[in-house]
């Protein structure tokens, strides 16, 4: 190995593996690639500390506005939510992180692929198959897989006796992965599924009991499935997702508490704050529903999780994808409109909507007369709609009649009478 790329954070796993490399490829160059997907101040300095670490370079690539518009958004028109809950923050990133990763490599004329994933989560499927989709011939190298470390503890030991700075610590030794659209805590006490979480693992959201006592309505704006506008105010996809974080956050809005099943068989717990993106959901949906008639809708809600499931497997790079995304688009041609959430305490309450391509109108459901709707033809609806049901019961009527005729010669004739037909 001449030259390895790895996919860096900054954080414990990644701070430790460019020592590790280094060590066990003599001679090789290790270069860093950073993705800014929206972790604010954790990328502060981040480029200084791979060098530090024994780095020979480190490329900090700012993927927000594309990690929003490309990923966030289409995810959201889809409605993808895994285990009835998660909002899929962590793996809808790693497609992005990972391709990028590619095409530094490429760029470089890397010899192979690394990553911090460990050897029990989902991120290494993630990053591996993104790899498989853009550079087949790279082999990966997964120090988790084959190093001697097993914890976070041996690892804090591992970054201690090298002198490598990270922010976790025994006390505080929870796994986080932080971007613009959520942040997700496990480990520590947080492995225990019947403890509630303690009030220092949440950053991103406000206890809501210390949240404001009066509510704050929001106005979210969609174009054809897209989120747009906050309170009137075009925004882009980047500025939208931050305000609405901003505004949810201080409500206490977006906290998650999930037991989940891991692509690799466990159940694992995590916890995940994603505040602007739990209003995006609900404003979304609200909007559909106003929009959009039952059969598209159920046939919509039958590719949701499906869609959700390929986020969380990491097949994003896949036809799959490719075809679920054609069929939603033309779903959300008409879902224009605004959506108006009031946050109160952790609580979301939908507090008004409207479109122009709404299905609802007052004409027609009035119990006064109107021009579209006649109420006497909805005996004739019903007794075709009922045609099924009503054949039924004429047929078992008939075969009761015929099984009490039956039984009534054979009494007459002194016979045992026979078993009535079905």
């Amino acid at each position: 190995m001449k030259t390895i790329v790895l996919a860096y954070s900054g954080g414990l796993d990644t701070s430790i593996i460019v020592p590790w490399l280094k060590e066990h490829y003599p001679g090789a160059r290790v270069i860093c690639v950073a993705a800014d997907i929206g972790q604010g101040e954790e990328l502060d300095g981040v480029e200084a500390k791979a060098i530090a670490s024994g780095a020979d370079e480190c490329h900090v690539e700012d993927l927000r506005n594309e990690f929003v518009e490309d990923f966030i958004f289409p995810m959201l028109r889809a409605g993808a939510i895994y285990g009835r809950k998660y909002l899929l923050g962590t793996s809808i990133a790693r497609p992005l992180i990972a391709r990028r990763q590619v095409e530094v490599a490429k760029q470089v004329g890397a010899d192979a692929l690394a990553h911090g994933c460990t050897g029990k989560g989902n991120d290494q499927v993630r990053f591996e198959l993104t790899y498989m989709a853009f550079a087949p011939d790279l082999p990966v190298i997964a120090p988790w897989r084959e190093w001697d470390i097993r914890s976070r503890e041996d690892a804090l030991a591992y970054a201690a006796a090298r002198n490598i700075p990270v922010a976790a610590t025994t006390a505080k030794i929870y796994s986080r992965d932080r971007n613009l659209w959520h942040l997700s805590h496990e480990g520590g006490v947080l492995e225990d599924p019947a403890q509630m979480p303690p009030r220092d693992v949440f950053q991103m959201t406000v206890d809501p009991c210390d949240a404001p006592a009066e509510p704050e309505d929001v106005v979210i704006g969609f174009e054809r499935g897209t989120p747009v506008s906050i309170n009137g105010v075009r925004l882009n996809g980047f500025e939208l997702v931050s305000a609405l974080n901003t505004i949810g956050g201080r409500h206490g809005v977006g906290r998650i508490d999930l037991v989940e099943d891991r692509l690799i068989g466990m159940k694992s717990r995590g916890i995940y704050e994603t505040p602007g993106g739990t209003l995006l959901y609900t404003a979304h949906s609200e909007l559909e529903q106003l929009v959009l008639d039952r059969r598209t809708l159920a046939a919509k809600d039958s590719v949701a999780p499906r869609y959700a499931d390929l986020v969380y497997e990491g097949r994003w790079w896949t036809t799959e994808r490719e075809a679920y995304d054609a069929f939603v688009n033309v779903t959300q041609e008409r879902v224009t409109g605004s959506v108006t959430l009031r946050c109160y305490k952790g609580n979301i309450t939908v507090a008004g909507r409207s479109s122009a391509h709404a299905l609802y109108d007052e004409r027609f459901v009035t119990f006064g007369e109107d021009d579209v709707y006649e109420q006497s033809d909805a005996a004739g609806f019903i007794r075709l709609y009922g045609l099924s049901a009503r054949v039924r019961a004429l047929k078992d009527q008939e075969a009761e009649l015929v099984n009490a005729a039956e039984t009534g010669a054979q009494k007459s004739r002194g016979a045992p009478a026979a078993a009535g037909r079905p």
